[in-house]
């Protein structure tokens, strides 16, 4: 008992370092900062793999304390998102959840971190990062806008063009944000999880991409979706509007995804190689819509079904 205490200890107290020499080069070294910013999360990950929700929850605490020792408040944004996302990491290790809920966890958390300290920065700070944002662009698109006319360029149809696109910016910004949010979870899992494993940790797998298979309910919340702004006069620029414009937005992508999985599960049947699922991969963007129709069609209908049965019959 007093040797496991020691070690947990002991372990707590390298990966703190590690921590602390991570955050420290992601606050005050350029250029190496940003390879250094993509493992912060490695260190409380590995730890709350090893061990309970209670040390682990500890040893989150004291890096966060670590963390504002180091930088301030430089450096706590920083700790925030990664501190808490190496947690979600390291614990559905240890109770044993799939990658799915460590990719679904990871992606709420970091969400919902990302939006405390959005919040946080206007009531602490008066400062409303995506107002700033926006009136950055409106100053460079103004600028532009006013080179044009000195040049004797006609920019009507410009300041038409960037109005509508800075309307749609703000519209579309929270389906942005969180379809970015789960992207950059899905490139870090892609980074650390090979690394924790390598450090002998037994980190689960994703099945194949080619075996995903959406719930049913999303197909029907993606029809609501579309067909309630169809039956309702949403102005744009409403909450409703907003809401609804978002919705479809992420449910679409998710179509898409659903697709380019039919896409892979066809390939494998037909075993062609892995070069065509490739370029067919890369030619489902600009075919975005038409990939999306395959997704619906292959969550509506038992289409992998029939390309099964179709090949046993060939087989026989």
């Amino acid at each position: 008992m007093q040797n496991q205490q020691t070690r947990k200890l002991t372990n707590g107290a390298m990966m703190a370092a590690v921590f602390t020499v991570l955050l420290a080069v992601s606050v005050y070294v350029p250029l190496l900062n940003v390879v250094t910013t993509l493992f912060l999360a490695l260190p409380v990950a590995w730890y709350s793999a090893k061990y309970d929700w209670k040390a682990s929850a500890l040893f989150a605490a004291v890096c966060l304390f670590l963390a504002f020792i180091i930088g301030g408040l430089l450096s706590l944004p920083l700790a925030l998102i990664h501190v808490p996302l190496g947690l979600v990491i390291g614990l559905s290790i240890y109770y044993g959840k799939s990658k799915l809920f460590m990719f679904m966890g990871s992606g709420v958390v970091l969400l919902f971190s990302i939006m405390l300290q959005y919040l946080a920065s206007i009531w602490l700070f008066g400062i409303n990062v995506i107002e700033e944002m926006m009136t950055a662009m409106e100053a460079s698109y103004k600028q532009t806008s006013a080179m044009m006319e000195r040049f004797g360029a006609p920019n009507e149809d410009y300041d038409e063009f960037i109005s509508q696109i800075m309307f749609s910016f703000e519209t579309l910004l929270p389906a942005l944000l969180v379809l970015s949010v789960f992207m950059v979870v899905w490139i870090l899992l892609l980074l650390l999880l090979p690394i924790l494993k390598r450090l002998g940790t037994d980190v689960p797998k994703f099945p194949p991409f080619r075996d995903m298979k959406l719930p049913k309910s999303v197909l029907w919340y993606y029809l609501i979706v579309l067909l309630v702004p169809l039956l309702s006069d949403f102005q744009p620029g409403t909450m409703p509007y907003m809401i609804f414009i978002n919705a479809s937005i992420v449910l679409q992508f998710l179509m898409f995804l659903q697709g380019v999985s039919f896409y892979h599960f066809y390939i494998h049947q037909e075993g062609w190689p892995k070069w065509v699922t490739v370029l067919v991969s890369i030619l489902a963007f600009p075919l975005l819509s038409f990939t999306s129709i395959v997704g619906i069609v292959d969550l509506g209908f038992d289409i992998r079904g029939w390309v099964k049965r179709a090949h046993e019959f060939k087989g026989k």
